[in-house]
C-alpha cells in the first residue's frame, strides 16, 4: 500500500509539472480565478444602474418637475423630457428604458384628492432591470405624491417591515462573484483532467507510463488528486484576494469546511473529466463533447437560476450532477454560515455521486489504456 501511494504521489508530481510546461493552461487558470471573476461581478449586475428613463409632462406643474428631479443617479440617467408621440420611436430604439407619462392636471388632481392615474411604460427586454426599476420609479412617485400632498394619502392597513439577510444591501455582485468560483471550479476541474489525458496521448508518453510498473487506477488517481489540488488552491487564492479584499464581499462561513467540500467535489468532476476524454482522440472533440455539458451543469445547477423554479423532473434529473449538490452547499456555507451539520445531506450526495462517477471512468479509463497498447 505505501509503494503504491508514493507510486500516485510521484505520478501526480509528474502531472503539476506537466502542468506547469504548458503555458496556455496555466493562463487560463490565472484568467478563469481573477480577471473573469472580477469582471463578471462588475459587470453582470441584476439591480437597476443607469437606466434611461424618458418623462412625457403633459402636466408642467411643481409636482410633474419634482418627480423628474427625483430620478436620481446612479439608479437613472438624467431623465429626458420628450413628447408622446416620441414614446414608441424611443423605446422601440432602445433609447428608454423606462417612460414616465405624466397626465395633464395631475397636480392639480392630486390636491383634489381625485386619484389621477400616471402610465410607465416599460422595455422588458432585460426582465431583472425592468422588474426592479418598475418597483422602483413606483415607490419615489409615491413618496413624492405623499410628501408633495400628504392630506391626501390613504393609510394602509399594514405596515410592512422588509429586512433582507445576508445581502442587506441587495448587492448582485456579492453573488455574481461567489457563484463564478463555483462555475469555473467546475469547468476547469473538468477541462484540466480531460487535458491531462489527451496530452499524454498526444505527446505518446501514454506508451512510457504503459510499460512502467503502474496500474491504471494509479495513474487516474495521480491525474485527479494533482489537478484537483490546483483547482482547490486556485479557488481559495480567488475567494480571498479577489472576492474578499478586492471586491470586499464578505464570507459567511468557514474557509477550512468550504476547502474540504471542494476536495470531496474534485473527486466526482475530474472523474467525470477523465471519463469523457477516454471516449475522444482529441483536445478537439473532448472541447465538442464536455460544452455542452458544462452549461447544462453550470446553468441548471442552482448557480444562475435557483433549483425550485425549475420544472419538477428537471430538478429530480439535476440530482445526479455532482455541481447540483456543491452550489448548495457552497450557499450554505459562504452566504450563511452554515456547519457541517446542515450540509451534510449534499456532501454525502457528493461521495456518492463521486464513487460512483470515479469507479466508472476508472473501469473506461482502464479499457483505453489496453486499446492503446
Amino acid at each position: 500500500m505505501r509503494a503504491r501511494l508514493l507510486r500516485i504521489l510521484r505520478l501526480g508530481i509528474k502531472e503539476l509539472h506537466s502542468l506547469r510546461a504548458d503555458p496556455v493552461l496555466v493562463v487560463l487558470i490565472v484568467y478563469t480565478f481573477t480577471v473573469a471573476i472580477y469582471t463578471v461581478a462588475t459587470g453582470a449586475k441584476f439591480e437597476v444602474e443607469n437606466a434611461a428613463v424618458a418623462v412625457v409632462d403633459e402636466d408642467h406643474s411643481m409636482l410633474s418637475m419634482r418627480l423628474r428631479d427625483a430620478l436620481l443617479q446612479p439608479f437613472f440617467k438624467e431623465p429626458v423630457v420628450i413628447a408622446a408621440p416620441d414614446i414608441d420611436k424611443g423605446m422601440a430604439s432602445g433609447r428608454f428604458v423606462f417612460v414616465l407619462e405624466i397626465p395633464p392636471r395631475f397636480e392639480q388632481d392630486v390636491m383634489a384628492g381625485r386619484h389621477p392615474s400616471l402610465q410607465l411604460d416599460i422595455d422588458a427586454t432585460a426582465m431583472s432591470q425592468a422588474g426592479n426599476g418598475a418597483a422602483y420609479i413606483q415607490s419615489i412617485v409615491l413618496g413624492e405624491v405623499a410628501a408633495a400632498a400628504p392630506g391626501t394619502a390613504q393609510a394602509q392597513p399594514i405596515n410592512l417591515v422588509v429586512r433582507a439577510k445576508f445581502n442587506p444591501n441587495l448587492k448582485s455582485a456579492w453573488f455574481t462573484a461567489v457563484m463564478q468560483i463555483i462555475n469555473n471550479i467546475t469547468m476547469l476541474a473538468v477541462i484540466l483532467a480531460g487535458a491531462a489525458l489527451i496530452r499524454e496521448r498526444e505527446h505518446g508518453t501514454i506508451e512510457h507510463l504503459l510499460v512502467m510498473p503502474v496500474r491504471p487506477l494509479e495513474i487516474m488517481l495521480a491525474k485527479i488528486w494533482a489537478n484537483g489540488l490546483v483547482i482547490v488552491a486556485a479557488a481559495t487564492f480567488s475567494l480571498l484576494v479577489v472576492v474578499e479584499w478586492l471586491l470586499a464581499v464578505p464570507v459567511a462561513g468557514s474557509l477550512g469546511l468550504f476547502v474540504g467540500a471542494c476536495l470531496i467535489y474534485q473527486f466526482s468532476v475530474t472523474a467525470l473529466g477523465i471519463l469523457v476524454a477516454t471516449y475522444s482522440t482529441s483536445m478537439a472533440q473532448f472541447g465538442l463533447i464536455v460544452l455542452p455539458m458544462l452549461i447544462a451543469m453550470n446553468l441548471l445547477s442552482g448557480s444562475t437560476t435557483p433549483m425550485e423554479s425549475m420544472p419538477g423532473w428537471l430538478q429530480d434529473v439535476m440530482q445526479i450532477a455532482p455541481s447540483t449538490h456543491f452550489v448548495a452547499l457552497s450557499q450554505a456555507i459562504l452566504y450563511r454560515g452554515a456547519d457541517a451539520g446542515l450540509i451534510w445531506p449534499q456532501l454525502l450526495a457528493l461521495v456518492a455521486i463521486g464513487g460512483a462517477f470515479l469507479a466508472l471512468a476508472a473501469l473506461r479509463f482502464r479499457k483505453a489504456l489496453l486499446s492503446a497498447q
